[in-house]
């Protein structure tokens, strides 16, 4: 008896973005800095902020889960597990993919959040593919979502120019002919914290007066 491999495929993709836009133009008015500046060193243009009281990441997570399921057909309680890539959750604790979990009905998952920034989706979606390749899952989502609106600085344009919010979202399943994810290699290196970072807000430097009045709590980023 032979018996294959079991490799995650994406069977389905789904996304979504705020309405709200955040232009290059909008900016001119808001920091030092120009259109043609911005799109030259980066070729962003706009970017979409998720804007209302009350909207966190989940508010993205959830559309963009919805769409995942709508493309494959299933509904939200077929799902095993959702997996949310963020440095921006609805809060410390509990885990935005909880969150999101609850909104959507999936009362059959479980979840958790990875927090690897700009790594995080593809960190997801290699802990994701390696939950369907155990052979113990049949249906597992990935997402990435950052309201990263609501930690920049928007009189940094270091920083402003280049963030905005939104979510992806993906479901793996098992696949026994070849197709979907053959491998990853992954590293990191923490050795260049100093460069990128949020300085408070973590068990190093609680919030405090002193944080909030340096402006800790915003995305950092030295060049």
């Amino acid at each position: 008896m032979t018996i294959k491999k079991i490799t995650a495929a994406i069977t389905a993709v789904g996304g979504y973005v705020p309405e709200d836009k955040l232009t290059n133009f909008d900016l001119e008015k808001m920091v030092d800095t120009n259109d043609e500046w911005i799109r030259t060193r980066t070729g962003i243009s706009e970017r979409r902020i998720l804007k209302g009281e009350g909207k966190a990441t989940s508010d993205m997570v959830v559309p963009a889960v919805r769409q995942v399921c709508e493309k494959r057909g299933i509904k939200p309680e077929e799902i095993d597990c959702l997996i949310v890539g963020t440095v921006t959750p609805d809060m410390v604790f509990p885990a935005t993919a909880n969150i999101a979990c609850a909104k959507l009905g999936a009362k059959n998952a479980w979840g958790f959040d990875v927090s690897a920034a700009c790594s995080g989706f593809l960190y997801s979606l290699t802990i994701g593919a390696s939950l369907i390749e155990s052979g113990r899952y049949k249906k597992v989502v990935v997402c990435g979502a950052d309201k990263m609106s609501a930690i920049v600085d928007y009189t940094d344009r270091a920083t402003c120019i280049i963030f905005g919010d939104g979510a992806g979202a993906v479901l793996l399943e098992p696949n026994h002919e070849g197709y979907g994810i053959q491998d990853s290699i992954l590293k990191s290196d923490g050795s260049g914290v100093e460069f990128l970072h949020m300085k408070a807000g973590g068990s190093l430097r609680p919030a405090s007066i002193e944080t909030v009045t340096n402006k800790e709590h915003f995305a950092f980023q030295d060049g």
